[in-house]
């Protein structure tokens, strides 16, 4: 599971439901690409601390999910006693779905990941999967392995993939390489055959074998025609606080936003918030700022989400302040990371680095 990377930040939620750009959870961004896609039969497989994600995704009306047949599902984990706990690996959950995917109707299982946030065109994919005739397709992007994980200390929860790719076909994967340059790093989105993936899980769950990519994909890609699928287009990958910062404040650079964001569009929970409201004596300056926030002081090149208020005199630049958040007058923060509601007092100065911003977890006040 990703979520170790971010251990501040999935204290109290998953990676899901982590809070990016302003206004959205990572989630959104998958969920809405599927909607997009024409995927309307969506199944969110959950491990713990999953309650904000069950807030965040409702009966799940904001991506058109509200259906009679497919629709929106939660899997938490003891939803089947036999595997009982957390799920160690995608192979271990899957096989705890066994049952729900014998019962559907459709051809294809789409499966990805929430530490990827995308815009992504699963149709186009889909399509490149049926053309090739392959068993599965894992789509990949070009890029350099993130620092976070070449720094990793090695253990047995993290695990990245690197792809050998010959005439689009899966030659060979790496398990958390460290080599440098421009890698085809594979972004865990998988298309697979819906039978012939409830036969793999199958045998894998019968011998033991809880991760998907290393113990189920690996061993049979000399058998198996898997196809690697190249995307190329936006991938904030978040593989640490580090990343999470930089791909947050990457966005305040329009080419990026509309890399992203251009079309078609990412759905998220509305709050109905009112404008937000600039007072006298506000400056802003390349911000990325949501609704219902009172801005009184000074905010330059940061990410603001919904509900933040900044006091009269405080001073913002280079944070990312979560929803409800509350600088008082005359603070002065910089590379701040704020969780949800956290409130700096008056007159404080709080400054981190561009290579250490300073997180605050929920609820604090400083």
């Amino acid at each position: 599971s990703y979520d170790a990377l971010v251990p501040e930040l999935v204290s109290v939620r998953l990676m899901a439901s982590i809070p990016f750009a302003s206004r959205y959870r990572i989630i959104d961004f998958t969920l809405s690409s599927m909607t997009h896609s024409g995927i309307d039969n969506i199944s969110v497989v959950v491990n713990k601390n999953y309650h904000s994600l069950m807030d965040h995704l409702g009966s799940g009306r904001e991506w058109d999910l509200v259906r009679k047949n497919g629709g929106l599902h939660i899997f938490p984990p003891f939803a089947e006693k036999e595997v009982g706990g957390p799920y160690v690996g995608r192979a271990s959950a899957l096989a705890s779905l066994l049952d729900f995917l014998r019962d559907q109707k459709e051809k294809y299982v789409i499966m990805s990941d929430t530490n990827v946030v995308v815009n992504f065109d699963f149709s186009d994919m889909l399509q490149a999967h049926i053309n090739s005739g392959a068993e599965m397709t894992i789509a990949y992007n070009e890029q350099e392995i993130p620092e976070e994980l070449l720094n990793y200390p090695a253990n047995d929860k993290i695990f990245y993939y690197t792809f050998d790719v010959e005439e689009g076909r899966l030659k060979k994967v790496y398990i958390n390489p460290k080599t440098g340059g421009v890698q085809k790093m594979s972004m865990n989105i998988f298309i697979v055959d819906r039978e012939l993936l409830i036969d793999i899980v199958n045998t894998a769950y019968i011998q033991g074998r809880s991760f998907f990519m290393r113990d189920v994909i690996m061993p049979q890609l000399g058998k198996m025609n898997v196809q690697a699928y190249k995307y190329t287009g936006y991938v904030a990958r978040i593989s640490g606080m580090k990343s999470y910062f930089e791909e947050n404040m990457k966005l305040l650079d329009d080419y990026n936003l509309d890399a992203l964001f251009s079309s078609p569009p990412i759905y998220t929970k509305i709050r109905g918030d009112n404008p937000t409201h600039y007072k006298d004596g506000a400056k802003i300056q390349n911000v990325m700022m949501a609704d219902g926030c009172v801005i009184e002081g000074e905010v330059e090149n940061s990410v603001i989400f919904r509900g933040v208020k900044i006091g009269k005199g405080a001073k913002v630049k280079n944070c990312i302040l979560m929803q409800d958040s509350v600088i008082e007058s005359g603070a002065n923060v910089e590379y701040l990371i704020t969780d949800k509601n956290v409130t700096i007092t008056s007159g404080k100065a709080m400054k981190g680095t561009d290579t250490f911003p300073v997180y605050i977890e929920k609820y604090k006040v400083v």
